[in-house]
Parts: C-alpha cells; sequence; structure tokens
C-alpha cells in the first residue's frame, strides 16, 4: 500500500508496511528428517521389543534376524534371481497397462462416442478382483510370464483409465473457451491445455496403480512362479522361515517406495509449472 492510499485513508504508519505473500500457504514444506526419524523410531521399538521377549520370536522375528536373512539371500545370489524376475514383470505389466489406460482415459474424456461405448464397459469391470481372472489368463496365456504380465497389465489398466478421463473433465472450460477464442485449433487445445490441466490426476493415478501392481505381481507370482520376490514369501511362510518372510516384505516395501520416488520426481518436473 502507498503513502498517499494510506493519507487519504488515515490509516496509521504501520499500514504502510508490506503484507507477505500468502500464495504459498498451502505448499508443502521439505522436512527430510521427519521420515528417518519415525521410521528408525519404529525399527528401535519392534528391535527392543523382540529382544525383551514382548514380541515372540515367530510371531514377528527381529529387524536384525531379518536383516541376516536378507544378507544371507544376497550371499547365496537369490536375491537377483527373485528380484530380477520380478522387476521385469512388474516394469513390463504396469508401463503397458498405463499407456493402453492413458490412451483409452483420453478417448473417453474427449469424444463421445468413446464415452458412450468404453465407460460403461470399464465401470462394470473396474470392481472385480483381477487376481480372480488369473486362472482365466492362464489358460489363455499359459503358466509362463504372460498370464502374469496379463494379470499386472489388466489390474493396473482401469485406475489409469478413471484418473485420466477424470482429469480430462476436471479441467476448467474457461481455459478451454479461451483457446478456441484464440483461434487455436483442436489439436493444440488437447496438447497445450487439456493434457496439461489433466496432468495432477493422471500422475495421482499412477501411484495408485503402481501399488495396485505391486500387490497383484505378488499374489501372480505366489500361484505360479519360480522365481520372483511372490514365490520367495511364499516358501518362506511354507517352512514358517517368518525371518526370510519379513525380508520378502521388506523387498516390495523398497520396490514400492522406490515407484513413488519416481512417480515423485516426474511430479515435480511435469508439474512444476503450478509452482
Amino acid at each position: 500500500m502507498t503513502d498517499r492510499a494510506a493519507e487519504g485513508l488515515d490509516l496509521p504508519p504501520d499500514a504502510t508496511q508490506e503484507v507477505p505473500y500468502r500464495g504459498g500457504c498451502f505448499a508443502a514444506k521439505p522436512l527430510g528428517l521427519v521420515a528417518p526419524v519415525v521410521f528408525l523410531g519404529l525399527i528401535a521399538l519392534w528391535e527392543l521389543g523382540s529382544q525383551t521377549g514382548v514380541i515372540g520370536s515367530l510371531v514377528l522375528p527381529a529387524p536384525s534376524a531379518a536383516f541376516a536373512a536378507f544378507l544371507q539371500l544376497i550371499e547365496t545370489g537369490n536375491l537377483w534371481k527373485h528380484l530380477g524376475a520380478s522387476l521385469q514383470r512388474l516394469i513390463v505389466g504396469w508401463t503397458a497397462g498405463t499407456l493402453l489406460g492413458i490412451a483409452v482415459g483420453l478417448a473417453i474424456g474427449l469424444f463421445s462416442l468413446a464415452r458412450a461405448g468404453l465407460l460403461p464397459l470399464v465401470s462394470a469391470i473396474f470392481p472385480i478382483p483381477k487376481i480372480a481372472l488369473l486362472p482365466l489368463f492362464i489358460i489363455w496365456f499359459g503358466i509362463g510370464e504372460g498370464s502374469k504380465i496379463a494379470t499386472i497389465l489388466f489390474g493396473t489398466f482401469f485406475p489409469t483409465v478413471i484418473a485420466t478421463y477424470g482429469g480430462v473433465d476436471a479441467v476448467d472450460r474457461t481455459l478451454i473457451r479461451m483457446g478456441q477464442s484464440f483461434g487455436l485449433s483442436w489439436r493444440s487445445i488437447v496438447l497445450k491445455i487439456v493434457v496439461p490441466g489433466a496432468l495432477p490426476a493422471i500422475l495421482s493415478g499412477f501411484r495408485i496403480s503402481a501399488s495396485i501392481a505391486i500387490v497383484l505381481l505378488v499374489a501372480a507370482e505366489m500361484i505360479g512362479a519360480e522365481f520372483g520376490v511372490g514365490a520367495y514369501i511364499l516358501l518362506a511362510g511354507s517352512f514358517m522361515a517368518t525371518d526370510q518372510l519379513i525380508a520378502g516384505v521388506a523387498l516390495l516395501s523398497v520396490m514400492g517406495l522406490t515407484m513413488a520416488w519416481l512417480i515423485g520426481k516426474a511430479e515435480r518436473y511435469f508439474l512444476r509449472w503450478r509452482l
């Protein structure tokens, strides 16, 4: 506020000071030490409970025992066999399901004919547990990699479709009308207004579909796989080797955290225009 405006309003002198910018009041503040402190604190309490006997070793082994099982997995060379097989299935299935889901979601969001024909079909199939269709995929694609990848693809396809066309529907129509008033072509409006506006919803859908993909990966590997994190967990559970089971679950957690970190990087890159 200027001095002249303050004089006209008969405001006190201290009213002329600048008001701090508050546009970023809802922006997340980086607090990098909070997550490690919470995580290490929980691990320490878990270890303390195991060492004092409050937590039974058969019910829940100590983190140190699970870490020893993980080191043994590395020494035997089985870590790379199980982890490599799971990552290959996860990357191929999730990538294919995501790309196909984005294409179908954009079609539903942009074309009335696709919305009328495909949206009821997506709404009908989406609630079906995809793991229940694994026996059918085994009949179609065999017991090998095809059925497992198809399960992951099918499971990630539908949430991506819903997130994509929901993001397209949420784009501000005023921006589209503005683009039309400036004479932009349909293609330019889609690429420069609709797709950037829908990206936050699409990337949020990535997080959901990635979690679903890991769940389906484990289920598919438990049913029929020689190598994979899911097969390793199933074998450990069969022999009541809970320390190895926890080590396998920790591997899945690391996979999930890695995918979340990569998606977060993609969000910061593609959505930097929001800052």
